[in-house]
């Protein structure tokens, strides 16, 4: 450890120590917990979940009010979780302080712990440990402080709030495990945001309440969030949505930020977890977004505490109804014709002639408050919608996938003996990448698909995954190539895309006159594609390769097939 800070006998801190614009190092972050769990051992539970991509032990805790910390014997009792998770950007610390003097507290203070009940307190106190160790103050352009913190990416310079369904980083691997292992009720996750200036420190992005649906997303939306606001009003920290403007300004309207799987929220839904992601404001003062924090923190929790039965009930019922669904949505749009209004505090924006380029720049004039409803937009349809089917068949090459299956918790049976079997398979008509990678990824934004009904030969070990399980909502929306974050768009299947072989132009000039004469169907798309295209016509390798594509005797089937199957 790089330091011995004196956290006994009151443990303190470095924020609460006097200078209110500090955040804590990983290595006396790990000592303050390893410490107080070591003097109170039937309170706190510190345990290592796994590592990091640089080797560095990644850490968990639990606090319960009684000293149960076995996961087994706590399930069984049915006990509700609430999980608080820090440091996913370490530029964005607030949340690693505040929770270090959250529990604290339920160690120094009976009546905090007490207040727990049955619920128990599970967290991560530091869960980018790469980047926090990567320490300065200049990443975080136009923030207020702290002092000195954490970069963003980790030690492959991902971002790991958007590696939780593709899992590229060994923290998200362990993550996975450790979520699905301990299937927390609701999740907070802490962060800082940029973006409009305005009066609020904290503003708040949950899990998007149409897409998290069931009786889980009215649940939210009537219930849960208009307690979370009054809550904060009256603390003091008047909390609004998280300012995504539809325009340059939040004058025109904000909307709901559509969290999917790769987000920690997004993730959380795929388990039914109703998830936080609570945004402070980088142009407040270090000191005002600490203490915000550690308010929301706790208000959600002490929601959780009081409605902890209705909470597991409703999560219970939506593993029940994702796993019978007949129709199931995997794609989600704002409904931009369908709006609701929030009596939001801003400020003036103003345009003005920038000094550095020939433009219009923007800015915002404290000296100019106002307070007006706006637009808010957090109505969301499902553009894309499945017909589920009763189970999928995974071939066991690909195991990348089939691991991550695993380690979600998700049961699978594997094919004891080689067996052909009926299936729906998808064609790959196309797909549209971006033209740069994205977090390590050539992401497929479009995809176009055909479905058809084939006879597939199935191998004995490859994997057979029936959809009446509590995982049913993660399997459909990682293995429907459309769903939003699947495994698919990720590239996790981009070799089916690829044609495996090939041909030499001079020899197969003669064979494709053979093909054109003996395949009437080839023949057909051939001569519409030269009415289309009769400009390339004069390129051999275009026409050849068009033929050679599109004819039967050269046919590869396993080329652009999904090689998943779906089971009726």
């Amino acid at each position: 450890m790089t330091t011995q800070l004196p956290f006994a006998p009151d443990f303190k801190t470095p924020y609460e120590s006097g200078n209110r614009n500090q955040t804590t190092h990983w290595d006396d972050c790990i000592r303050f917990y390893q410490e107080l769990a070591q003097q109170f051992p039937r309170i706190l539970h510190f345990f290592e979940i796994g590592q990091s991509d640089a080797g560095r032990p990644l850490f968990a805790g639990v606090i319960t009010a009684d000293g149960e910390f076995d996961r087994a014997n706590l399930q069984s009792q049915g006990r509700p979780v609430f999980f608080n998770n820090n440091g996913i950007h370490p530029g964005e610390p607030e949340g690693v302080d505040a929770c270090m003097a959250f529990v604290r507290d339920f160690c120094f203070q009976p009546e905090r712990l007490a207040a727990l009940g049955k619920t128990v307190f599970l967290f991560i106190p530091m869960y980018n440990v790469d980047g926090s160790l990567n320490r300065q103050n200049t990443s975080r352009v136009n923030q207020d402080g702290p002092e000195s913190f954490g970069f963003r990416g980790n030690s492959q310079h991902l971002d790991l709030n958007r590696d939780f369904i593709k899992c590229d980083s060994l923290n998200a691997q362990a993550f996975n495990r450790f979520f699905s292992a301990w299937s927390p009720d609701v999740m907070v996750d802490t962060h800082t945001s940029n973006g409009a200036d305005y009066h609020y420190t904290m503003t708040l992005i949950q899990t998007q309440t149409d897409k998290l649906g069931y009786g889980l997303g009215p649940f939210l939306k009537d219930t849960m969030l208009p307690a979370i606001y009054t809550e904060m009003a009256q603390r003091g920290w008047p909390t609004c949505p998280y300012v995504n403007p539809i325009k340059d300004i939040p004058d025109h309207g904000i909307e709901d930020f559509l969290e999917t799987p790769r987000f920690s929220t997004g993730y959380a839904t795929l388990h039914h977890t109703i998830g936080f992601m609570p945004e402070t404001h980088m142009l407040k003062p270090f000191a005002d977004r600490y203490e915000s924090m550690r308010a929301l923190v706790e208000t959600v929790l002490n929601f959780t505490i009081a409605n902890a039965t209705q909470i597991q009930q409703l999560r219970a019922q939506a593993r029940v109804a994702a796993a019978r669904n007949q129709k199931v949505a995997v794609h989600w749009s704002a409904d931009h014709g369908k709006k609701s209004s929030f009596l939001f505090k801003g400020y003036k924006a103003v345009y003005s002639p920038s000094v550095i380029g020939h433009y219009t720049r923007l800015s915002y004039d404290r000296s100019q408050p106002w307070e007006k409803p706006i637009p808010y937009f957090n109505h969301f349809v499902a553009d894309i919608n499945v017909v589920q089917p009763k189970a999928y068949l995974v071939p066991q090459s690909w195991r990348t996938v089939i691991e991550r299956l695993q380690w979600n918790g998700v049961q699978m049976q594997r094919l004891s003996a080689d067996q052909l079997m009926h299936a729906e398979t998808y064609r790959v008509l196309s797909v549209s990448s971006r033209p740069h990678a994205y977090e390590g990824h050539m992401f497929h934004d479009e995809v176009n698909l055909q479905s058809q009904q084939e006879q597939v030969q199935a191998l004995a070990g490859d994997y057979l995954i029936s959809i009446d399980q509590p995982q049913a909502r993660y399997i459909v929306e990682t293995l429907e190539p459309q769903a939003h974050d699947s495994f698919f768009r990720w590239g996790f299947f981009n070799s089916c895309l690829e044609k495996k072989e090939a041909y030499s132009d001079y020899v197969f000039e003669d064979t494709a006159a053979e093909i054109l004469r003996d395949e009437p169907g080839t023949r057909a798309a051939f001569e519409a594609w030269k009415q289309v295209n009769p400009d390339l016509l004069e390129d051999q390798t275009t026409v050849l390769d068009f033929i050679f594509t599109h004819c039967q005797r050269f046919k590869e089937p396993e080329w652009n097939r999904y090689p998943v199957l779906r089971l009726f």
